[in-house]
């Protein structure tokens, strides 16, 4: 069976280090704690003499001084990992923790996932190829020195970098390595530990590169890892579940996040509150369970973004740069049929199809296999139609020979009614009221990603009135724009009340 060795990075909580020292170990695995050198010296004492006698818990032999961003981060964890090595020959697997990690599943599950493959747990991305890194510094990261901490020394960091790049100091990434990026939160085979640690010990320029590359705990395993094992013994994800919010700043857990936590398909999570008493507690009890089955839905990092970007977005209607002197044409008229149901949209459109002799584009932009003629590439993609909204209109009424188009689109593109309604031509909207059962919003939710099929009803039943206010909220943003040409009418009415 699995047994792990936890390796420990911290630098504040002592209580709650010890805390899940002792759970983690009770269940029969061990840990090898790093306690930052900066950290108070009565918090580590406090940890020693709690955790001295337990002789599944091992300390690195040498305590450093840790910086985000720096070296320091991998040197410590090369010691505390060293130290695990050392102190526990009977280890399997190797665990990146932090602090603020807990388990969000139970022991047993953790040791029967381990044991169902022969596999490395790391994420690990090409570093010049993947988008992995969303903003800021990139290659400058690797071929620059960066001997200065960028947080506490952010005028040296910033003007070694300025004069580096001014005398062209740059540097080459050692020839044989392919380097890699991902998360720090790793779960490693003792094998793969051990071909790291000789690696590291071999090669004495790789660790001099990496010594002054910026955030090298995003890089340094994971390129290693790439370089010393197989791929197919690689499995390209992290099994600790995080979620970093829009400003790159990781996403705090609190106690009502029980049952999402529980949910994802991860072992661990980061980071929970140091004052999620309750969640500390009703996790502690999971880890020590046994036979517990879990149901995955695995929705928790789209229901975050789902929950934190509502009213955020389509709220800025300024018109993009390439947009300002375009126009769909004062003499052209563009009919919109608005609905958040789809297929009733689309009913309907097909019923005018056979009414009315006017060319008719179903959800255009909402849907990428909408059926659309080769337009020089404008229409190959929905964020292109997006960006490109009116010079993709001019050209579908010029390719369709008419001054009159009818289109659908989703109650969610303020933007693009906005947009399309300020225009010199004629734009005349439809909005299809609907009604929306609690089975249509569970099905919705499961569509765009919110909840999957094992979601608990708990869960749906806390999400379900937040969905149904947002599609209110969309129908609500239509009517206090004050357009020209509105209609409506109703899914559920007749004829005679629709007329």
């Amino acid at each position: 069976m699995a047994k792990i060795a936890f390796i420990l990075l911290c630098h504040k909580d002592p209580l709650g280090i010890i805390q899940q020292a002792e759970r983690l170990t009770a269940a029969g695995d061990c840990m090898a704690i790093h306690f930052d050198a900066r950290a108070k010296a009565a918090d580590y004492e406090k940890i020693r003499a709690a955790l001295g006698g337990n002789p599944n818990v091992t300390f690195a032999k040498r305590r450093i001084k840790c910086g985000w961003g720096a070296w320091s981060l991998v040197q410590a964890t090369l010691h505390a990992t060293e130290a695990a090595v050392a102190a526990f020959p009977n280890a399997t697997h190797f665990y990146m923790l932090s602090g603020d990690c807990m388990a969000i599943k139970s022991a047993e599950y953790i040791h029967d996932f381990l044991d169902a493959e022969d596999a490395d747990y790391i994420e690990s991305f090409d570093f010049f190829v993947s988008d992995w890194i969303k903003t800021g510094m990139k290659e400058d990261r690797l071929i620059y020195r960066h001997p200065f901490n960028e947080r506490t020394q952010k005028w040296l960091f910033y003007k070694s970098y300025e004069w580096q790049k001014r005398l062209g100091l740059t540097r080459s990434v050692p020839a044989d390595l392919q380097i890699m990026i991902g998360s720090q939160w790793w779960c490693l085979r003792r094998r793969t530990i051990e071909w790291v640690l000789d690696f590291t010990h071999k090669r004495r320029d790789v660790m001099r590169f990496f010594r002054t590359t910026w955030i090298p705990d995003e890089t340094f395993f994971q390129t290693i890892v790439r370089h010393v094992v197989p791929e197919r013994e690689i499995r390209n994800r992290t099994l600790t579940f995080l979620v970093f919010s829009d400003y790159g700043m990781p996403v705090t857990f609190y106690n009502d996040h029980y049952d999402l936590l529980l949910s994802q398909d991860y072992l661990f999570a980061r980071k929970i509150s140091p004052d999620a008493t309750e969640l500390k507690l009703r996790l502690g009890n999971l880890f020590a369970s046994e036979g517990i089955r879990f149901q995955i839905s695995d929705e928790g990092r789209g229901l975050y973004k789902f929950l934190t970007g509502r009213g955020r977005e389509g709220r800025r209607f300024a018109a993009r740069f390439w947009e300002t002197e375009s126009s769909l044409g004062r003499e052209r008229e563009l009919l919109i049929v608005i609905c958040k149901k789809w297929h009733v949209a689309k009913r309907l459109v097909e019923g005018l199809r056979r009414k009315v002799n006017i060319p008719t584009l179903e959800y255009l932009f909402d849907e990428e296999g909408t059926a659309l003629p080769d337009l020089g590439g404008i229409q190959s993609t929905l964020e292109k139609r997006t960006r490109h909204r009116r010079a993709l209109m001019r050209m579908l009424f010029d390719y369709n020979a008419t001054n009159r188009l009818l289109i659908c689109l989703d109650p969610k593109n303020m933007e693009l009614l906005q947009d399309f309604c300020s225009d010199r031509s004629v734009t005349r909207l439809l909005e299809i009221e609907c009604q929306f059962t609690d089975d249509y919003l569970i099905g919705h939710a499961k569509r765009v990603g919110l909840a999957g099929e094992h979601t608990s009803a708990e869960t749906l039943a806390r999400l379900l009135p937040t969905i149904r206010y947002d599609l209110r909220y969309e129908s609500d943003r239509i009517r206090d724009a004050n357009f020209d040409y509105v209609y409506r009418i109703r899914e559920t009415a007749g004829p005679d009340e629709n007329a």
